[in-house]
């Protein structure tokens, strides 16, 4: 039985989503623009830091800006860590990531307010760049000892700012990141809220996921350099047209896919610059991404060859140089059964309908899930839309959701 008060504060959670929604949020396409250590970021990082001390939860900030909530548990037990992060993509929606966090935040308050004193101290994270300005995943990476000096120095973002310059410009002193790294002997589990970012549970009317693994990725920026010249002057069959080159590997992505991938894989090319650029020239130069995902390592690797081959054959045939660099390359994860079993049982017993499905998009607890047992919990998207000022929750799935996170954090803590 769940006792009636063993519930979040749903009306003060809902107010929380739309304060925090309102920073950063643009007047003329209504998204959101949270990018790491900009402006927004840093007034949202003040707001919560507000949100944390007004609710007599321990602050704390480490060397990587991560944020920490803390709500103490018997001296020399494991922490429960939930997380997520509040930086975004530009013109995002209002949940991704932020949801996680607010969540987590809700739940501790609710567990000072109930007087519940937990055996395994509970700390919410609020991990710092999961979006990518400087490559993604920069919070959890140092969170799990896996930032370096050579990260910090390399790391930039589209303007070319690094993020080292990006630290000191905020009052952190960037070396001090490598300190973030904590010791997994004192983390008995990481917990992860997350909107779906995708269709299945909406086009299923689930009101919750129980994410099983997180897909593996990686990301080439690739160049294809041919001749630029004149579009008038140039015969067809004399040309070294670096975009054909990249039409014909588009093109290649499907049987590539058939061939090496599984059901779960993913390539899209995101990301097309074309130089000279203009109207009435061959392009002589294309800089592309490409984005490749599945949840089996093995996969992965296999891909990443038949990738390379695709690319080096086409450039062979049609006159080109290319060359690749890998910008990431982030391990699939699978989900702790245990944690996962502890989900399930919290579900049925708030009589939630739920689906045991993959993560298709990459998480901190995908960092956090090679370091300590994690999981994570799924609420719908609306249309499977994110990354988008559309991207949408109904308020019942979120109240759904962060009722199985309070009732999960409370069983794992006790």
């Amino acid at each position: 039985m769940i006792e009636k008060e063993e519930k979040i504060n749903f009306n003060r959670l809902k107010t929380d989503i739309l304060s925090l929604s309102e920073i950063g949020k643009n007047k003329k396409d209504r998204g959101i623009y949270r990018m790491a250590f900009s402006e927004h970021d840093m007034q949202a990082r003040g707001w919560l830091r507000e949100q944390i001390l007004n609710a007599d939860l321990k602050f704390q900030i480490d060397g990587a800006a991560n944020i920490s909530a803390i709500l103490e548990g018997q001296e020399n037990k494991p922490k429960i860590i939930v997380g997520s992060h509040i930086d975004t993509v530009p013109c995002a929606g209002a949940l991704d990531g932020t949801l996680g966090v607010l969540i987590g935040l809700e739940c501790l308050r609710r567990f000072k307010e109930l007087g519940i004193k937990p055996v395994h101290g509970i700390e919410l994270v609020s991990f710092t760049d999961e979006e990518g300005r400087f490559g993604g995943m920069f919070g959890s990476q140092s969170f799990c000892g896996r930032t370096t000096p050579e990260t910090l120095h390399s790391s930039r973002d589209l303007n070319g700012i690094s993020l080292s310059e990006a630290l000191k410009a905020n009052g952190f002193e960037p070396i001090k990141a490598l300190e973030a790294a904590r010791n997994p002997t004192t983390i008995k589990n990481y917990l992860e809220l997350h909107i779906e970012q995708g269709p299945v549970l909406d086009n299923l009317n689930k009101q919750i996921g129980v994410v099983t693994e997180i897909t593996g990725l990686f990301k080439w920026s690739v160049k294809l350099l041919g001749v630029a010249n004149h579009a008038g002057t140039t015969p067809m069959e004399m040309r070294k047209d670096a975009f054909m080159g990249l039409a014909e590997f588009a093109n290649e992505i499907p049987r590539i896919i058939e061939e090496n991938g599984s059901e779960k894989s993913r390539a899209t090319i995101g990301k097309v610059d074309l130089h000279p650029g203009a109207a009435n020239s061959v392009p002589g130069m294309v800089e592309f991404s490409l984005d490749v995902r599945d949840t089996s390592v093995e996969i992965l690797n296999e891909l990443q060859e038949a990738f390379r081959k695709a690319i080096s054959a086409i450039a062979r045939r049609r006159e080109l140089m290319f060359e690749f660099e890998t910008l990431s390359w982030i391990n699939p994860v699978k989900c702790a059964e245990d944690v996962m079993k502890v989900i399930e049982g919290n579900a049925k017993k708030l009589a939630l309908d739920y689906l045991l499905l993959p993560s298709g998009a990459a998480h901190d607890a995908q960092i956090l899930g090679e370091f300590v047992p994690s999981a994570m919990i799924f609420v719908p998207s609306k249309n499977g839309l994110s990354h988008s000022p559309s991207e949408w929750t109904a308020w019942s799935d979120i109240e759904a959701g962060a009722n199985l996170m309070f009732h999960t954090i409370l069983e794992l803590s006790r």
